[in-house]
């Protein structure tokens, strides 16, 4: 991912189980995939902080456990 933070354009989307209280939430970016070959990862609390940036194959594995 690059060094920048992403834009105030980018979507942003919150796992449907984190309710509408805020909280403890993590967004993803999946729009900023393909620029940046990372998947953007940011805490919904501060989203003025640089987001994570996870690997694809890391992000699958992490999604698929959480599934399991």
């Amino acid at each position: 991912m690059s060094s920048s933070t992403p834009s105030a354009d980018t979507v942003w989307f919150k796992s449907s189980f984190s309710g509408g209280e805020g909280g403890n939430c993590v967004e993803w970016a999946p729009g900023l995939i393909a620029d940046a070959g990372a998947v953007p990862v940011r805490d919904s609390k501060d989203t003025a902080r640089r987001p994570l940036a996870f690997s694809p194959a890391a992000w699958t594995a992490f999604v698929g456990g959480l599934k399991a």
